[in-house]
Order: structure tokens, then C-alpha cells, then sequence
């Protein structure tokens, strides 16, 4: 009984001190959330990640990410990786994979081998995942430039060195065609059609650049002939494209306004039918950091453009209502690039990439909205790379099997209900303002993002800047409104240089490469997401809570009122 009075004095006098804190500071942030405000139901877009680097999925830190990832999620979760097709012997490598999937015998008949895909696949379903299957890339065998074929870019070397023969289109569009059917079969019986008919088949990656040898005709009769293939293997299934990058770039634009109008109204190279089958849409979306005066500056207008020209492009066509998955959804466009090469990449192991990936993700609903389109997911293009070094700055989820601060956004969103409600900040900074200037000077992107259910609600806040430099904790004031409860749970968790920072820990041990059982254990658990005070029930008056705390440059918060 003393034990437990010690610990309710304890929590007190921590909640008294951020107290006052917050109230020392001479502007307060105050938001409010009114539980019974307009509520509109949204989709879980943050529950969709990819790579490049396939062989990773079954060795033994990528199995371990995709279980954390699928048990923290009450939905299943999405993935997409490349080189699913690609020629090899399965040897994994930086922005490389391989399934030999396909080869020919010395008569150039098709030889078909699943077994590497199907290690890839049955790693995703034993998780209760489902693959975003990405039909890609171009086997040595069907290549119209099958040499070079294998690649061995590092970090560093010229980009363009991983476009091989990988990347050229099929000598043959009827092998191309029958070798997507075979596929889409073998899956279906192996995994059963009203699981594959729960997949999402995409035709190949970034077809408008140099991912892409072949011409803008070229790439539609590859998708004619495949999207053709996988709907005769299954008609049930869900085929799209065609995950072109960058809609604010005039061309990106004009090809995926281009793919959209053949799709509709062109003549399919596969059936000399009227249009081809389409019953989603993707595109990509990426902005751009660099270095300032010493510093990692930010760009998220970049991606918010990419994001709003490709949702305007898809509400003026024909298929405004199909769902969008924008396939890659990230502050830049090398996952492998580490920060020894790509200084500016420096903002990938600390807090800077959980502050980013809360406003972006959130920012994505608004523009949903603003534009009346149907968006249903957004690829983190985050993963891991195995048996690299610790914290060596690439765009993943983990290093070395411990969880980085960015992956505890994505149990945030996890926590979240599947109603968005209204927000007040009088401070918060415009959509349009985030989209055309970004978060620059003195004003920081001080924020929240709420959610209600039947037995909870949730509110996300966050303190982010495109700059990466020293400031002030800001001081917030949250208030909710019409709590339908007399008495809650409440849970307070935070990402910040203290909370949920396995990064901040492995600075303190000196930055080791060496790492003993007892540090990893330790780094281990700073990993996963921490709460900010313990666990509290309190009583409701008038339905309102208020709460008053302190949230630090590129800080993450989420309160979460469980009703009681």
C-alpha cells in the first residue's frame, strides 16, 4: 500500500514539473480535439513498406522486422519489393535481388522456377501480410540488352550503374505475357484465389525514367500484355500501375496522364481490345534534402507536390475513383545511400525522420480530401540492410535487428482509431504553406492528428522543422472535448532523444561496431516505443481533459484515452 501512494506521488510530482515547465514559457501551443466533431473514416495508409533488396525478406533481421511489423498492426500490412523476376542466384546485395524465376533451355523454351519468390511470399503470408506483387524485373533470358545483366553498384558509384539489362524490355511479349500467367497461377495454387484476390499486382517500377530502357509505347504494351496475363490466371485479382515517379515533373505528369487516357480509351497491344484492365493506380512521390551551412535542411514540399499533381492528374481522368497507393512515399529517393556518401542523409537514425514521417503521413488525408480521390496507401520505402554497419545512415526501419525512432511513427498510427476528427490550432501552419514553402525561419510545424473509436480516441503531435538545428521545446496545451467516459486509461507515449531512441542509447555506449549481449539487449528495448509518464486512470469532469506538457524539435507525441 506505501509502495503504491510512493508511486502515484512520484507520477504526480513528474506531471507537476512538466506543469510547470510549460507554463515558465511565454507562448503556449494550444490544441483542441472535440471527440464529437464530424468524424470521417479513413484508411490505415502508413501499413504499406518496400525495398529493393527482395533476398532480404527471409534472412534473419529481415524476418525478424516484417514479425514486429505484422504484430504491432491490427491490419494486415502491405508489402512491395523489387526484383521479383530478376535473373540471379538469389544473392542479396545493395539495390540488387534475384528469383531466377524465369530462364530458357537450350531451345528457348520457358523454364520456370518459384522457389526463391515463393520463400519471398510465404515469409509475407506466414506474418499475415500480403504482397503489393510487383511484376518486374526483366529476366536475362527475355532481355533485348541482356548484357550486362548483374550489377554490383555501392554507395557513391554513379546511379546509373544499376541500370543493366534488367531494364530493357522483352525480346518477346508473349513469353512476357505467359510468364506472368504462370506466376499469377502457381500463386493461386499455392496460396489459394481468395488470398491472391486480396493482393495488389502491380507492372514493373518508375517506368518513366531509367528504371525503364524502352519507350513510353513499349512499357504499354508490357502492361497490356501482363495486366492480360494475370487477369486470365485470375480474374479476381487486382492489377494496376504504373508507378511512375515524380507528378510534379511536367513529364511524370504527361506519362501517367498518358497511361491513364490508354488505359481508358487505347487500343490494348495484348487483345486489340478497347482499353486495358485497371482497378487501381499508383505513382511515386519523394522529397529532397540537402545540406545547409553544415546542417541537414528538409524538403517536404517536394513530396507534397509530387503527392497533390499526382491526385489532381488521377481526379481529372476517367478513373477518379479508383483507390491510389503511392508506391514509394519518402523524403528522398535512395533508401541505399548512406550518409558517409549522402551527408544530407543524416537525418535518418534520429528523431528528424519520425517528426517528417508524422506531418507528411498526416498531410496526405488533407490532400486526399482537398482533391475528392480515393487513397488507400502509402509505401514507406524502409526496410532493412543486412550485415551492414550500426546507424551507417541508410533509409531503413532497423539496424542490425534494433528498431530505429521511425519505425515507433508507424506504431503510433498503429494505436490510432479508424475515425479522423477535427483539430483546433489556431497556430498551424497552412496545407499550402507546407506544400509550396515548408517549414522554414523562426515557426516551427507544431501540429496534431486525432482519431476516434467506439471504446478510445487518439491525438498525434508532433514539433517539426525542416531545419535540423538546435531550438526551443515548445510548450503544449491539449484539450479534449466530449470525452463519453467518467473515468479513462490514459497512455502517454513520445519519440524524442530520451523515448523510444535506440540511436541516442548507441551514441552513449560510444558508437560501437562491436556490439556485446548486454548492449544489444539494451538497445533492443530503447527501441520499441516508450511511454513518456506511466500508465494513469483519472477521473472525467464535464468530458474535457487537459493536458499540459512540454515536446521538443522533431519530438512525436501520442495521448491515447482508453474509456473506462
Amino acid at each position: 500500500m506505501h509502495i503504491r501512494r510512493l508511486l502515484n506521488l512520484s507520477s504526480f510530482v513528474v506531471l507537476l514539473l512538466f506543469a510547470v515547465n510549460v507554463l515558465a514559457q511565454d507562448n503556449i501551443v494550444n490544441i483542441e480535439a472535440n471527440l464529437l466533431s464530424p468524424r470521417e473514416k479513413i484508411k490505415p495508409i502508413w501499413a504499406y513498406f518496400g525495398y529493393d533488396e527482395p533476398n532480404y525478406t527471409y534472412m534473419k533481421d529481415g524476418k525478424k522486422l516484417l514479425a514486429e511489423i505484422a504484430a504491432f498492426s491490427k491490419r494486415p500490412v502491405y508489402v512491395r519489393a523489387h526484383n521479383l523476376l530478376t535473373s540471379g542466384n538469389g544473392e542479396a546485395a545493395l539495390k540488387w535481388g534475384s528469383t531466377n524465376a524465369y530462364t530458357e533451355d537450350a531451345n528457348g523454351n520457358p523454364v520456370y522456377d518459384w522457389r526463391i519468390v515463393d520463400s519471398i511470399f510465404d515469409t509475407y503470408i506466414s506474418n499475415g501480410m500480403k504482397p503489393i506483387a510487383e511484376i518486374g524485373f526483366m529476366p536475362q533470358a527475355l532481355s533485348t540488352h541482356p548484357e550486362p545483366y548483374r550489377h554490383y553498384w555501392q554507395p557513391g558509384h554513379p546511379y546509373e550503374e544499376i541500370y543493366t539489362g534488367w531494364a530493357y524490355p522483352p525480346k518477346d511479349y508473349k513469353k512476357w505475357g505467359a510468364l506472368v500467367y504462370e506466376w499469377v497461377k502457381h500463386c493461386v495454387q499455392r496460396y489459394g484465389e481468395a488470398e491472391v484476390n486480396t493482393w495488389y499486382w502491380e507492372v514493373w517500377n518508375e517506368p518513366n525514367i531509367s528504371y525503364w530502357k524502352g519507350t513510353f509505347e513499349e512499357y504499354l504494351a508490357l502492361y497490356d500484355y501482363a495486366a492480360d496475363a494475370v487477369k486470365r490466371a485470375c480474374p479476381g485479382t487486382i492489377v494496376g500501375g504504373p508507378t511512375s515517379t515524380g507528378p510534379s515533373w511536367d513529364k511524370a505528369n504527361e506519362f501517367l496522364r498518358k497511361f491513364l487516357l490508354h488505359c481508358a480509351e487505347g487500343t490494348n497491344y495484348a487483345t486489340g481490345k478497347k482499353g486495358s484492365p485497371l482497378e487501381y493506380i499508383s505513382f511515386h512521390a519523394k522529397g529532397s534534402p540537402k545540406l545547409v551551412n553544415g546542417h541537414v535542411r528538409m524538403n517536404m514540399t517536394s513530396e507534397l507536390k509530387d503527392i497533390a499533381k499526382g491526385f489532381e492528374t488521377v481526379a481529372a481522368s476517367a478513373f477518379k475513383h479508383l483507390p491510389i497507393i503511392i508506391g514509394e512515399c519518402d523524403p528522398e529517393g535512395c533508401a541505399a545511400c548512406g550518409m558517409t556518401t549522402n551527408p544530407e542523409n543524416a537525418y535518418r537514425n534520429g528523431t528528424m525522420y519520425s517528426s517528417y514521417t508524422a506531418s507528411s503521413f498526416t498531410r496526405i488525408y488533407d490532400l486526399a480530401k482537398r482533391y475528392g480521390v480515393n487513397m488507400e496507401g502509402a509505401v514507406s520505402w524502409s526496410f532493412e540492410f543486412e550485415n551492414q554497419p550500426w546507424f551507417h545512415g541508410f533509409r531503413d526501419l532497423a539496424t542490425n535487428g534494433v528498431n530505429k525512432p521511425v519505425l515507433n511513427v508507424f506504431r503510433m498510427f498503429a494505436l490510432m482509431e479508424e475515425n479522423k476528427i477535427q483539430v483546433t490550432n489556431p497556430g498551424a501552419l497552412p496545407l499550402d504553406t507546407l506544400i509550396y514553402a515548408g517549414v522554414r525561419g523562426a515557426k516551427a510545424d507544431i501540429d496534431a492528428f486525432a482519431t476516434v473509436g467506439d471504446s478510445s480516441a487518439s491525438v498525434m503531435l508532433w514539433n517539426y522543422h525542416d531545419d535540423d538545428l538546435p531550438a526551443a521545446t515548445a510548450g503544449l496545451q491539449l484539450t479534449v472535448k466530449n470525452i463519453p467516459a467518467k473515468r479513462i486509461l490514459l497512455q502517454h507515449y513520445r519519440i524524442d532523444s530520451l523515448h523510444s531512441n535506440a540511436y541516442e542509447l548507441w551514441k552513449k555506449m560510444g558508437s560501437p561496431q562491436e556490439v556485446n549481449k548486454e548492449q544489444y539487449a539494451q538497445l533492443e528495448k530503447a527501441g520499441q516505443l516508450a511511454l513518456l509518464l506511466p500508465v494513469e486512470q483519472r477521473k472525467v469532469k464535464s468530458g474535457e481533459l487537459r493536458l499540459s506538457f512540454n515536446l521538443p524539435r522533431q519530438g512525436v507525441s501520442l495521448v491515447k484515452i482508453v474509456y473506462q
